[in-house]
């Protein structure tokens, strides 16, 4: 192994260590939470988080919130300007489908429902954690002919899980509904799609990004997802689970549901999730995963779709590649730097090819990757007055890194509650 291979191997998983920060940090969650509930009148906000990330029931929020980072709890800023805003927690590791059934139990007060279907062909429990209190209380009642609607917004693979909820509310799932009629959740019976005002993804990889290349080509893909199920696994069944960790994993019996030890034997549950790793946020994140994903997933043609990209590069037109601008953070850098260079790209899995359009980047995903997925409708977004349905309003791009989306070491607080406070507004005025 050369040394620059061996430099580029350290950077990339000390990068992927203090992106999971939500992993290795200690967080907390009751299966109940700690959030005040709140019965929709008006709008209301429900933000997701991305990989490896954590919500507002989690420990680590106090110290760091996702939402807002450096500039303070978004949470508590949004609702001092009068928004009804709620950050949910979801697995940090899992699937967009286990995400979406967490999400759905969450805010409906309920147990997570997995599907038949899909718990048999993953090889994991159907039925994970109970919520005895639902995050929205009246969500989806109609009243007066009104449906209880809620905007979900989502950075980064967080933008992936709603599409998912998004849709299965919308459709169902024919798999689930084949394989047990009877005891079936609602969230796979489909015609619920009114329960959704709009749905905001910001920095998703909507379709991949070229960071999965350099990674793969060095073949630490593989090694951090087994890092991190091994991780989990250890911190999932300790006797800080619950009030500093919880991973959101008791469908494979590799962690317990907080107050509880029902954990499967370690290296069993170890084996039963690594033969199941096309059913974790890894493998969704991939060029073969980002297609299989964009292969079933429809917009919500009763709901508003947004997206925001971000781009923490700037053109170099004579030689025709991005390099990162000076704000970038500085463990994007590399990262940001090998992206905005990199050759044209054909994925051997999906033939997908990534040309120079997908140089711009925000340190981690490509902001070509982040416009829309590439098989669904959009437009360019012209003003609220005129967006449709079941379309995707692309948005400007925004100056920014990965985490400047979020508050990431952003030195001015406003920069970040103004551009929350816009799109809050914005959605605020939809009919």
């Amino acid at each position: 192994m050369n040394k620059f291979k061996r430099v580029a191997i350290v950077f990339i998983t000390a990068l992927f260590a203090s992106l999971s920060c939500g992993v290795f940090l200690p967080v907390s969650a009751k299966a109940a939470g700690r959030l005040s509930r709140q019965a929709v009148g008006g709008d209301v906000f429900v933000f997701v988080h991305g990989l490896n990330g954590w919500g507002g029931d989690e420990g680590l929020n106090g110290i760091l919130p996702y939402w807002g980072a450096s500039t303070g709890d978004l949470m508590e800023y949004l609702r001092s300007q009068g928004f009804d805003c709620y950050s949910a927690s979801v697995g940090p590791i899992s699937s967009a489908w286990d995400r979406a059934c967490e999400l759905y139990a969450q805010l409906t007060g309920s147990t997570v429902d997995y599907g038949k279907a899909h718990s048999e062909g993953h090889n994991h429990l159907r039925f994970g954690r109970t919520y005895s209190e639902p995050l929205i209380k009246n969500w989806g009642d109609v009243d007066g002919g009104e449906t209880a609607k809620v905007h979900f917004i989502g950075h980064s693979f967080g933008g992936t899980a709603i599409r998912m909820l998004s849709h299965l509310l919308e459709y169902g799932d024919d798999a689930e509904i084949k394989a047990d009629q009877t005891d079936i959740s609602p969230l796979f019976t489909g015609g619920k799609g009114d329960m959704i005002k709009s749905v905001t993804t910001i920095c998703t990889p909507h379709n991949s990004s070229t960071f999965y290349y350099p990674a793969e080509k060095l073949k630490i893909t593989k090694s951090l997802q087994y890092i991190s199920i091994l991780y989990a696994g250890i911190a999932g069944r300790s006797i800080l689970n619950g009030t500093y960790f919880d991973f959101h994993l008791e469908q494979f019996g590799l962690t317990n549901i907080p107050g509880e030890t029902n954990a499967d034997e370690y290296l069993r549950s170890v084996r039963r999730l690594l033969k199941s790793n096309d059913d974790m946020a890894q493998f969704d994140i991939t060029p073969k995963g980002t297609q299989i994903l964009n292969e079933y997933l429809e917009t919500n043609s009763n709901a508003y779709h947004f997206s925001y990209s971000f781009k923490t590069t700037r053109t170099i037109p004579i030689l025709k590649i991005e390099l990162p601008i000076k704000s970038t953070n500085p463990l994007l850098f590399l990262p940001s730097f090998v992206m905005g260079i990199m050759r044209t790209v054909t994925d051997s899995d999906t033939g997908q090819k990534c040309g120079p359009e997908w140089r711009a980047n925000d340190g981690l995903c490509s902001t070509f990757s982040q416009t829309y997925p590439f098989d669904e409708a959009h437009v360019k977004f012209g003003g609220a007055a005129g967006v449709e349905k079941g379309v995707w309003n692309v948005m400007p791009v925004s100056v920014g890194d990965h985490g400047t989306a979020i508050g990431l070491l952003v030195k001015d607080k406003s920069q970040t509650h103004n551009f929350y406070t816009e799109i809050l507004n914005m959605l605020s005025d939809l009919d």
